[in-house]
C-alpha cells in the first residue's frame, strides 16, 4: 500500500512540475490596421500649362475614370469622355481603367489634361455610317425626280442585274447595321464628333457614285452575262457568311473575358477556318464581299471603292496583327495580317 502510495504521489508530484515548466501563452496583440497612404493630384492644362485642380486624399486604388470624374465635378463642361489625361505633354494618354498606384508616380503627381472636343459613341458612328448608303442606293434605285432625265422619274430598269445589285447592296448594310446593334463589342467608349462628317462623308458619297452608274438608264449588263453575274453573285454570299462567323467568333471571344483578351483561334465553323492563316479575316471577307460586287456589276466605281478600301482595310489589319505580336508570346507565326502568305 506505501508503495503504491509513493507511486501516486510521485505522478502528481511530476504532474504538477510540467505544468509549472509550460510556458504561458501570451494573449496575441491585435494587428494594427495598415496606414493608408493617399496621392496628391494635381491636374495641368497642356498647352496653357495653367493648373486646374488639386485633388488631396485621392485613393491610391482609384482609376483614370474616377480622377477624370473627379475633375468633371468642378468643370461640368468637360465630361470624362472627353478628357485626356497625360503624365507627360508627349506620353500617350492614359487608359481609363489604369489605377493611379500602378503608375510610375510618386505619391504627389502632375496629370497633363487635354480636351477632345465633343464626343459621340462609336455606336452612332456605324449606324450612321451604314444607314446613309442604304438609303442613298434605293434613291438612285428607284430613280427619284433630279438624278437622272426627267422622262426616267420613276422607272424601273430592265437589266436583271440591277435589280440583283440593289438587293446585294442592301443587304450588305443590313447586315452591319444589325450587327452593330446586337453583335459588335465595341471597346472604343466615343470619338470625336468631327470624324463623323469625315466617316460618313467617304461612306455616303461612294455609294452615290456607285448607284449614279449601276442603276442609270444607260447601264449595261457584264461582258460575259449571266456567268458572270451568277460567279460574283457567289463570291459576295460566301464573303457575307464568311464575315459574319468571323464577328460571331470575336464576340463570343470578348464574352469569356472581357479585360483579358485572347488569341482568336478556329471553332467548328468552316468559316473561321481562316483564323489559322490571317489575322484579320473579318477585313479579308469584307474585301472579298466588294469583289464579288465588282465581277457582278463590272461598274469601274466599284471597282474603285474596293480598292480605297483595301489599303484602308491592310492599314488596319496591319495595326491590329501588330498587336498581336507584341502582346501575345505564342501568337502563330503562320499568320499574315489579311491577305494569307501575301500580306
Amino acid at each position: 500500500m506505501d508503495k503504491l502510495a509513493l507511486e501516486a504521489k510521485g505522478v502528481a508530484t511530476s504532474a504538477e512540475s510540467e505544468k509549472k515548466a509550460a510556458p504561458r501563452t501570451k494573449p496575441k496583440t491585435p494587428k494594427k490596421p495598415k496606414r493608408t497612404v493617399f496621392f496628391e493630384v494635381e491636374i495641368i492644362d497642356l498647352k496653357t500649362k495653367e493648373k486646374l485642380l488639386l485633388l488631396d486624399k485621392v485613393e491610391p486604388t482609384a482609376t483614370i475614370l474616377d480622377i477624370k470624374s473627379l475633375f468633371h465635378k468642378s468643370y461640368p463642361k468637360w465630361y470624362p469622355a472627353r478628357q485626356s489625361l497625360r503624365l507627360d505633354p508627349k506620353a500617350k494618354c492614359l487608359r481609363d481603367e489604369d489605377v493611379l498606384q500602378t503608375l510610375p508616380v510618386g505619391t504627389t503627381t502632375s496629370f497633363y489634361f487635354c480636351d477632345l472636343g465633343p464626343q459621340v459613341t462609336w455606336g452612332t458612328v456605324f449606324l450612321t455610317e451604314c444607314a446613309g448608303p442604304l438609303i442613298i442606293y434605293l434613291m438612285f434605285y428607284f430613280r427619284l425626280p433630279f438624278i437622272y432625265s426627267p422622262k426616267y422619274d420613276f422607272t424601273s430598269s430592265k437589266q436583271w442585274v440591277v435589280h440583283l445589285a440593289c438587293v446585294c447592296h442592301s443587304l450588305h448594310y443590313i447586315k452591319r447595321i444589325l450587327e452593330t446593334l446586337f453583335v459588335h463589342r465595341i471597346s472604343h467608349g466615343t470619338m470625336p464628333l468631327r470624324n463623323i462628317f469625315k466617316n460618313c462623308g467617304y461612306y455616303w458619297c461612294s455609294a452615290a457614285w456607285m448607284a449614279y452608274y449601276i442603276n442609270h438608264p444607260l447601264y449595261t449588263p457584264p461582258e460575259y452575262g449571266q456567268q458572270q453575274v451568277n460567279i460574283g453573285l457567289y463570291i459576295f454570299a460566301f464573303c457575307q457568311l464568311g464575315n459574319f462567323s468571323i464577328h460571331v467568333t470575336l464576340r463570343n471571344l470578348k464574352n469569356q473575358g472581357l479585360k483579358n483578351k485572347k488569341i482568336p483561334y478556329p471553332t467548328k465553323n468552316p468559316f473561321t477556318w481562316i483564323f489559322w492563316l490571317v489575322s484579320c479575316p473579318n477585313y479579308t471577307y469584307e474585301l472579298g464581299s466588294w469583289i464579288g460586287f465588282t465581277v457582278m456589276t463590272q461598274c469601274v466605281p466599284v471597282a474603285l471603292f474596293t480598292l480605297v478600301a483595301f489599303i484602308q482595310m491592310t492599314v488596319w489589319a496591319k495595326g491590329k496583327h501588330r498587336s498581336y505580336l507584341k502582346e501575345f508570346r505564342d501568337y502563330p507565326t503562320l499568320r499574315s495580317s489579311i491577305l494569307p502568305f501575301i500580306l
